[in-house]
């Protein structure tokens, strides 16, 4: 999946531009430090949605101890919360030293306090999902990020990805319609080679979320399908939308069973098929 994260910096983006151009997903900045709100943030998730995209956070630190950034993980949260706003992505702690504040307040650049910044931000932003942004050689040099066990999104300007971990930021030049914008790659699960999957391969599976469940349906229903019938010529690909009402329109009562005056409404097929999908687990 392709993607952009945006700022206040990035102004009066034009998010029908953006879809048009092949992105599917946003990274909207909540703000920076303790005190550091990103006035664009709500606006930029809703315009996004709105234009067919789904979202995830991130918020620049500027913490220099992990009492910091315990600090802006509240912070961080309080801003989401306050905008009442749906990230399907996760919210990424964005550790860097871009303008050198760090740098310039004697800030402790071992690999320890580093990690320590880290883990403590998302223990502080939980319940909800966290990952780390970082360029390359903050993630060789100071993030001991295989201790962490989260999700990673590298920054490496290159036409090659030397970490690939959950997500990669590879250009800060992407142009959009007269608009420039930092482009992103999200991998699928089972892309990486380093990041995420060196951490999660040992863990349990999470529980599935309603978006993987639904595509979990179609892409079972499709393969049945394939198997079934004889070979012809492949048809236009269905959007997900018209798979999803070709499954309902599919779903029919038992033979003999009486027809009910009020027909399922065509959400309550939808959970009653995630119901019986997760109760199957």
């Amino acid at each position: 999946m392709r993607g952009v994260d945006v700022s206040i910096f990035n102004e009066n983006v034009d998010w029908s531009a953006v879809k048009a151009a092949g992105i599917d997903f946003a990274i909207c900045r909540t703000g920076y430090g303790k005190t550091g709100f990103d006035e664009n943030f709500q606006h930029n998730v809703e315009e996004a949605h709105k234009a067919g995209l789904i979202c995830g956070a991130y918020h620049y630190s500027y913490a220099l101890t992990p009492a910091d950034a315990v600090a802006e993980a509240q912070f961080c949260k309080g801003i989401i919360e306050r905008a009442g706003v749906l990230l399907e992505l996760p919210v990424w702690f964005d550790m860097e030293d871009g303008d050198e504040y760090k740098r310039r307040h004697n800030f402790d650049f071992s690999r320890q306090n580093v990690t320590a910044i880290c883990k403590a931000f998302l223990d502080g932003i939980k319940p909800l999902n966290c990952g780390v942004y970082s360029n390359l050689s903050w993630l060789e040099e100071f993030i001991d990020w295989k201790s962490l066990g989260c999700e990673i999104w590298s920054a490496q300007w290159n036409s090659e990805d030397n970490f690939k971990g959950r997500m990669w930021q590879y250009t800060n030049a992407l142009t959009i319609g007269g608009q420039t914008f930092n482009g992103n790659i999200l991998y699928e699960a089972g892309e990486q080679v380093l990041g995420q999957s060196a951490t999660v391969a040992a863990q349990p599976a999470a529980p599935q979320s309603t978006n993987d469940l639904i595509h979990s349906i179609l892409s079972s229903h499709a393969k049945e399908e394939t198997a079934a019938a004889p070979a012809q010529p492949k048809p236009q690909a269905q959007s997900s939308s018209a798979a999803i009402n070709s499954i309902l329109s599919n779903i029919r009562p038992q033979a003999g069973a009486t027809k009910s005056a009020a027909q399922p409404s065509t959400e309550d097929k939808i959970h009653s098929i995630l119901s019986n999908v997760r109760n199957k687990k």
